[in-house]
């Protein structure tokens, strides 16, 4: 059952250590990421080290029978302090926080000094990969050690047990309150780990065995922890997913903006201060284009207000009733006509006609308030957007050029 298990959970653990390690990078002063890092670190070695092949590998090279016992389990106490420490920095301010994992961790050194210090005494050991626990529970030594660790072990997990139900509570976030009741559950899965063990200890004592049921200690062990691992990952993951779900949202809005912004800036140059930056360059880095595309939605605005002298009336009125008459109503409507006028002005700016009394943007009825709001209303456009035949360039238009030439003096 250890040697199905243990891979599995290493796994887990290994793949969560390392996929914060982009965030560990960037955010190496962030106290509770690194101490999650460290939980899921310290919890992939404590598996590796009791994988048999692995055990039996440190016991040779250390040259001490069963070294890899208080190994591993020094590495679960760890896990313990990391997992603590880390719910105080969620859940307290940083001060208190600091200290409490201050005590965490001096008590997680403790404990693990006692069990080294307490595994030197053993009696001369053999070998045992599987049932090392029930094998030397007559060793009064051995005694001395489980009761340490067992008691370590099960007062953190009731701690976590508790807090983290009574933070999910409290908690606003919807991943986050599933993750800290996994959490919960996870400990709650690890009692049956904890009961068995401390079941070996008293039945040495009062005469029964429990050694039937070591498949169901490592059970409950490796499904707790694994839970728990899960439940701290949770929220990052689904963090994590969200960005990349916002990461291919801004993607898909710059690329369905392009040709409206290109046709704008074939007409209005000036509207770019920087050169545009190829999409498929940023998307084979995997950056975000969130600025770019901020910068796509001023820049087409304006142009929109460059084009805005070439604006005809009739267009907007002539639109307005064909598309009105197909249908259409607000703010699809707006859009569409908006697309038209766009197109129209385009035309006008390429033959050097512009108008006295111009008419406005469809779409300036609409109330954007925000950014994103005038983004989702340029989308609408771009989706009606049909670039006109003729090309335009300012070279082509002298007057333009001398009129804008006039104003800047």
């Amino acid at each position: 059952m250890k040697d199905i298990l243990h891979p599995i959970c290493l796994a887990i653990a290994s793949l969560g250590f390392l996929f914060l390690l982009r965030d560990l990078k960037q955010n190496r002063r962030e106290s509770s990421l690194v101490l999650l890092s460290l939980v899921y670190l310290s919890s992939a070695l404590s598996f590796v080290i009791s994988i048999t092949p692995i055990w039996i590998r440190i016991d040779s090279t250390l040259g001490i029978t069963n070294i890899a016992v208080p190994l591993a389990q020094s590495c679960v106490i760890l896990v313990l302090v990391f997992q603590t420490s880390v719910l105080a920095h969620w859940a307290l301010p940083a001060q208190k926080a600091r200290r409490r994992t201050r005590l965490f961790g001096a008590a997680g050194v403790g404990v693990i000094v006692g069990l080294f210090t307490l595994f030197a005494f053993l009696t001369p050991a053999v070998q045992r990969t599987s049932d090392f626990a029930t094998y030397y529970v007559h060793d009064p030594a051995y005694k001395a050690y489980l009761t340490l660790y067992m008691a370590a072990y099960t007062t953190a997990e009731v701690y976590l047990g508790v807090v983290c139900w009574r933070h999910a509570r409290q908690a606003g976030n919807v991943w986050v309150v599933r993750g800290l009741r996994t959490i919960t559950t996870g400990a709650v899965v690890i009692m049956g780990y904890c009961a068995i063990r401390i079941g070996g200890i008293l039945g040495d004592s009062f005469g029964f065995s429990v050694a039937r049921f070591k498949d169901i200690a490592w059970f409950c062990g490796d499904v707790g922890a694994l839970l728990t691992l899960i439940g701290y990952f949770l929220p990052t993951l689904m963090g994590r997913i969200e960005g990349l779900r916002g990461w291919s949202r801004d993607q898909y809005a710059f690329w369905r903006l392009q040709p409206l912004w290109r046709a704008l800036h074939a007409a209005a140059p000036t509207i770019a201060l920087m050169p545009a930056p190829s999409q498929m360059q940023e998307l084979v880095r995997f950056r975000s284009v969130s600025f770019l595309l901020y910068r796509r939605v001023t820049e087409i605005r304006d142009g929109m207000i460059e084009l805005r002298p070439y604006l005809d009336p009739q267009v907007r009125a002539k639109a307005e009733t064909r598309l009105r008459g197909q249908g259409l109503q607000d703010p699809e409507l707006a859009a569409a006509v908006t697309a038209e006028q766009i197109s129209q002005a385009i035309s006008s700016l390429t033959r050097g006609q512009d108008y006295t009394e111009p008419a406005e943007y469809a779409d300036a009825r609409l109330s954007i308030a925000t950014t994103q709001e005038d983004m989702q209303a340029q989308l609408r456009i771009a989706a009606h957007f049909t670039p006109p035949a003729e090309s335009t360039s300012p070279a082509q238009h002298p007057a333009r050029s001398a009129s804008r030439a006039g104003d800047e003096q």
